[in-house]
């Protein structure tokens, strides 16, 4: 076993009981542990078992890496503490943005400091946005566990970490179906592993950070769509200038914005979003928070 160490200094108003409740949605624990303070999360990393603990101060993320082997994985490992601590979008700018803004400005108001937080890899992303879509979500949730115990490994700790390409492409479609995955998702994960494994698409944005050619790329994968690819690059980039004009919980947040009495189509809502170009995403994530309180979530948050 290797451990890592890393301090990550926190930004004022950073809001950890935002990213312990993102990390703490299933029950059973099974990949991710929460405590008011901190948390635990596996995950695989060119196929090592590793678990980051991260225990909280008030102006700090103390992390830790639980490593099975003595591989070098600090680089990866640190990108994926930003994204699961939410570190990659900056709020600010869409907040001064939207200082002025008669109908966002409220809602900024209401959760100052509000953060993307993200899944660890693109893979994971990407994955759960095909899990989860247009399903509610305890029942995502439990196929995201299923999915899990499948193709995940176990870490000497007990905790069992999230898979990669290479682990999900050893399944059978039956092996999910049969798990209570419908056949489209069940095709559409087995199809983007194995793309992956087999080297055929990269989940590695170019250095500019260009992510053009990366959603056309993943646009041409079959059972993939813009929705996929839009929450894909939030959760697994942290692209600052998503629009998610298909997500039915934006357009029913849009339509609560708006008073009015039926949700607005995604033409129109992709028009409306645009305005807040190129900070899109924190967009969304304000429009998700004000639904906060409502009975239905869906997966797609």
């Amino acid at each position: 076993m290797t451990l890592l160490h890393w301090t990550l200094p926190l930004p004022a108003g950073y809001r950890r009981d935002d990213v312990i409740a993102f990390h703490s949605r299933d029950g059973e624990a099974v990949a991710e542990q929460v405590t008011p303070t901190g948390l635990r999360k596996g995950i695989l990393l060119a196929g090592v078992p590793v678990v980051l603990d991260v225990a909280f101060t008030d102006a700090a993320a103390i992390c830790r890496a639980e490593i099975e082997g003595d591989s070098d994985l600090q680089t990866p490992l640190h990108g994926a503490l930003l994204n699961i601590l939410g570190l990659r979008i900056d709020p600010q700018p869409f907040a001064q943005l939207a200082a002025g803004d008669p109908l966002l400005a409220p809602l900024v108001r209401a959760n100052p400091g509000l953060r993307i937080v993200q899944s660890a890899s693109p893979f994971e992303a990407l994955t759960w946005a095909i899990i989860g879509q247009q399903i509610n979500l305890p029942f995502a949730i439990s196929l995201r566990r299923t999915f899990i115990l499948q193709a995940g490994r176990r870490h000497g700790s007990g905790l069992w970490c999230y898979p990669e390409a290479r682990d999900v492409a050893r399944l059978s479609i039956e092996d999910l179906t049969n798990r209570k995955f419908s056949r489209a998702k069940a095709e559409t994960v087995l199809r983007l592993a194995h793309l992956v494994n087999d080297g055929e698409l990269s989940l590695e944005l170019p250095p500019s950070g260009d992510v053009a050619a990366m959603s056309q790329a993943l646009l041409a994968v079959k059972g993939i769509g813009p929705w996929t690819v839009n929450y894909a690059l939030l959760r697994g980039y942290g692209y600052a200038d998503c629009s998610l004009h298909g997500d039915v919980a934006i357009r029913a947040a849009l339509q609560k914005l708006l008073g009015e009495e039926s949700k607005p189509d995604m033409a129109r809502t992709e028009q409306w979003l645009r305005q807040y170009a190129p900070h899109r995403t924190m967009a969304a994530a304000h429009l998700w928070a004000s639904l906060h309180a409502k009975n239905n979530p869906t997966a797609a948050e």
